[in-house]
């Protein structure tokens, strides 16, 4: 066993298949049941942005009608058949709970339950699903009406009637607000103004333009010139949606007090419900004893490249080289990149020169 992927999600599996490619044959550890990742976990109505012909992870097309717009148990159907045609060890139910060095250049790998693995390489590819952040407000503690993240939100079943803010302005935030707003009163809470772009443009999914101009493989220090703020894909609903006032948008608010949120302009109001869709981290507590990451938990790396343990790699990370890292179009792009190097210190290059 010479290179173990932790996480068997979108990442998890393109890390594999790369890994494949180069002569290596990983064994991939997966917390959960199934080799499916997160998306079992998200809510019921999500919809992928991107069509099915640039949903695919190399050498597995997606099926159904290239054009339409997968859905969440779609992902997960994908996936699951994605995983049956690699041929790879796949052990399910293994939380991985510590990496450590071995004495040879290596490392033990720990799941929770079961024996100790030793390997060459290790990717970790264990999104970021299980480490939602939420952002720390005065009154947080003491609200009184009910708060929770987007990661255990569901369907809008349980929130008929209600007063509701969600907190965010990205895609989750917003797709999650219009559902909602069918059925509540539903302001969204964000630091900046809404940046619409259309989904389509020149009669083209605006995916078509993000793979043949390039968009796609732009570097994220590039992109932080450019775009100075979170852009959300426009259906053709949301904008519309706003405007018509079937929901709103307003500052962020900037505390809590009891059952009310307290708003920018000082204004206090009672909201039964705060949905926050602020993102996260990624999740690799298992990497802390190692000494792989920062003060903030995150990779010390380079390009998904560890830059303190030679033969440690990461995918899936947001923004790791480009603005579709982490997405099912473009993760295999950096699951290619770790390869070669991985595959080199793993498959013994450097015993060649007595290293």
């Amino acid at each position: 066993m010479n290179t173990i992927v932790i996480g068997a999600g979108q990442s998890g599996l393109a890390a594999a298949h790369a890994l494949l490619q180069h002569g290596l044959t990983p064994v991939i550890l997966e917390a959960g049941e199934e080799p499916t990742g997160s998306w079992a976990n998200y809510y019921d109505s999500l919809t992928l942005f991107s069509p099915a012909a640039y949903s695919a992870l190399p050498g597995h097309e997606f099926p159904g009608d290239p054009d339409h717009y997968a859905t969440r148990d779609e992902v997960v159907a994908y996936l699951r058949d994605y995983a049956d045609s690699l041929g790879v060890e796949i052990r399910t139910g293994a939380r991985v709970s510590a990496v450590e060095s071995d004495s040879a250049g290596g490392f033990l790998v720990h799941p929770a339950s079961g024996d100790t693995l030793q390997a060459r390489g290790v990717v970790a590819a264990s999104g970021s699903f299980g480490n939602p952040y939420t952002p720390a407000l005065p009154g947080q503690e003491g609200y009184a009406g009910q708060a929770l993240h987007v990661a255990d939100y569901r369907n809008p079943k349980p929130y008929v009637g209600q007063r509701i803010v969600v907190v965010g302005g990205g895609n989750s935030a917003v797709q999650v607000a219009y559902e909602l707003a069918e059925v509540a009163d539903v302001t969204i809470a964000s630091r900046q103004p809404l940046q619409f772009f259309p989904q389509v443009v020149g009669g083209k999914d605006a995916h078509y333009w993000h793979t043949t101009t390039g968009f796609d493989s732009l570097p994220p220090h590039w992109l932080a010139r450019i775009a100075t703020g979170t852009l959300v894909m426009d259906t053709g609903d949301y904008a519309a949606a706003l405007t018509e006032g079937r929901m709103n948008r307003r500052p962020m608010f900037s505390a809590f007090e009891g059952r009310d949120v307290v708003w920018a302009d000082g204004t206090r109001e009672p909201v039964d419900v705060v949905i926050y869709a602020t993102g996260y981290l990624p999740n690799l507590n298992f990497l802390t004893s190692l000494g792989a990451l920062d003060a903030n938990g995150l990779p010390l790396h380079a390009d998904g490249i560890s830059t303190t343990h030679p033969g440690l790699a990461y995918v899936g990370l947001e923004f790791q080289r480009s603005f579709a890292s982490n997405t099912l179009r473009g993760v295999h792009r950096d699951a290619e990149h770790i390869a070669a190097p991985l595959a080199a210190y793993a498959g013994g290059a450097l015993a060649a020169y007595g290293l």
